[in-house]
């Protein structure tokens, strides 16, 4: 019994050494996690360039607009924007009149004023209709729901230009065109279909077992609506709250179909100020950053649920 109980001491005492060998040879080496740190370092490095050159391709135009914004207009006809760098020096290539210009121009104070009373509403709308919408089709039984649902996602490839005469139409017919109201039913209608999908994707993703124990408790299909669906969907609202509201604020085709000119916006503005032959085009180098001042604000105030919203609404959707 003593000789089997001493010969199993010696074999674990062996193993031990033996171990104890290997986590020497291994650190001598680097080890294989200190490889591993290594591969995934060098494995990076492509990605790391890949988003470098995107980064650069998307900031030297912005860049470049910057620059010329703050450039005369002679300054800018004789050299690009990158010799003004190189000039910085130079004072008389350099003025704040393009800035004076757009912010002093009749018109453009209502513009923004404009502007802001038709974006608003636009994204407000849509985004409360879409949510309702998705909400009735992700949790709600009745007939009809895939194909309604199927009809909807089958709005998103239809080109926005092919409803400017039907709408505009209905809008002289009823004396909408150029009212406010018509502003915000044909944002409503062009956004309506991507705001439903988008919602629909991240609601229908929310576990069933939260509103079966919302049922269980006695909550109304309006109660989990108001109390849970919604808080619970705020990244997805807010992702389409950022799209929408630059694609309005932006928008010049939609406004002088159905708002024309009589009212300023914007962008109407900004088109007028260029010149019907773009004479004045380093005007628009000023109102492009002038009018970036507010989606810039409404970004930043709703970036942190922008990438949670979207690959939510994505993966299940």
């Amino acid at each position: 019994m003593t000789a089997t109980t001493g010969k199993t001491q010696e074999h674990a005492a062996g193993i031990a050494a033996r171990e104890n060998e290997l986590r020497l040879q291994a650190a001598s080496r680097g080890g294989p996690g200190s490889s591993m740190k290594v591969q995934r370092i060098i494995g990076g490095i492509p990605a790391r360039l890949f988003v470098l050159v995107i980064l650069l391709v998307w900031t030297l135009p912005t860049l470049g607009l910057l620059v010329s914004s703050f450039r005369t207009q002679l300054a800018i006809q004789q050299s690009g924007w990158w010799v003004g760098l190189f000039e910085l020096t130079n004072w008389e290539q350099w003025t704040m009149a393009n800035y004076d210009r757009v912010l002093t121009a009749d018109g453009m104070a209502t513009g923004f004023f404009n502007s802001i009373l038709i974006t608003l509403p636009s994204t407000v709308i849509p985004i409360t209709m879409a949510a309702f919408a998705a909400y009735a089709i992700a949790w709600m039984k009745f007939p009809g729901r895939q194909i309604m649902f199927v009809m909807i996602v089958g709005l998103l490839i239809v080109p926005l230009q092919m409803a400017l005469i039907p709408v505009l139409r209905v809008y002289t017919r009823y004396q909408m065109n150029g009212t406010f109201v018509g502003m915000w039913l044909a944002h409503t209608g062009f956004g309506l279909p991507l705001a439903t999908y988008l919602l629909y994707g991240y609601i229908s993703s929310i576990p069933r077992s939260i509103l079966e124990s919302a049922f269980a408790d006695g909550a109304t299909p309006w109660l989990s609506f108001t109390r849970l669906i919604l808080p619970l969907s705020i990244p997805a609202i807010a992702s389409f709250a950022i799209f929408q509201f630059l694609w309005v604020w932006n928008d010049l085709l939609v406004a002088l179909v159905f708002f024309g000119t009589r009212r300023p916006i914007v962008t109407t503005r900004l088109a007028e100020l260029v010149g019907s032959r773009g004479q004045s085009w380093h005007v628009l180098t000023a109102g492009a950053f002038v009018s970036m001042i507010v989606p810039l604000i409404i970004f930043f105030s709703l970036q942190r649920y922008f990438v949670r919203g979207m690959m939510a609404g994505s993966v299940k959707g």
